[in-house]
């Protein structure tokens, strides 16, 4: 049987910790070919346990430079129609490849957006986005204007919020971690790819 989707699947600013191998496991498992690249391949630590190192790591090697290996992993894919997907930094990272690929099949937006360029335009990519509410790093506020610009930009969006949870809930190793909150959104996200 032919896998269902190609999906790139983008790790946050925290690296390519066990949980995102875990993510691209279920993944596999409902039939999907999955590719998760290291985009921190390069550095003498590739994973860790606070925000504060994820950003130090992630502003070090740059966020243009984070999209260039980003765009370098889906390069051999695009063809195949991507299913772009990410976590926190890796969801900010791979809307703005799902939006600038006109082959993309969706977008699954776990912890993290990003901002917009004025002109993006996309002919109806199906969107899911999975947050914590609230989420320090996604606040009300910018969700809203957030949903208002994709919906504007032609995207077809659902946003599932998840009350109590912490930033990263779907990471069993965190403390942010809420396993009902990973649960529910496991199984909405796998229902969103098998309709792609």
């Amino acid at each position: 049987m032919a896998p269902s989707s190609t999906i790139l699947l983008l790790h946050s600013a925290f690296g390519l910790r066990p949980a995102v191998h875990a993510a691209a496991d279920r993944l596999r498992a409902a039939g999907h070919e999955v590719h998760v690249p290291d985009l921190y391949s390069d550095q003498p630590v590739k994973t860790v346990e606070s925000v504060e190192e994820g950003m130090e790591i992630k502003d070090r090697i740059g966020k243009e430079e984070l999209l260039r290996r980003a765009v370098a992993a889906a390069a051999p894919l695009s063809d195949r129609g991507v299913v772009y997907a990410g976590f926190s930094l890796g969801g900010s990272i791979a809307q703005n490849l799902a939006l600038a690929d006109d082959k993309a099949r969706g977008l699954l937006l776990l912890h993290g957006t990003s901002d917009l360029a004025e002109d993006a335009a996309t002919d109806g990519l199906p969107v899911q986005l999975h947050v914590a509410d609230p989420d320090p790093f996604e606040p009300h506020d910018w969700l809203n204007a957030w949903y208002l610009r994709m919906q504007r930009a032609g995207a077809e969006v659902e946003i599932y919020r998840y009350p109590g949870a912490g930033h990263l809930y779907t990471d069993p190793d965190l403390a942010d971690f809420d396993p009902e909150a990973a649960e529910a959104t496991w199984r909405v996200a796998l229902g969103f790819l098998a309709e792609l």
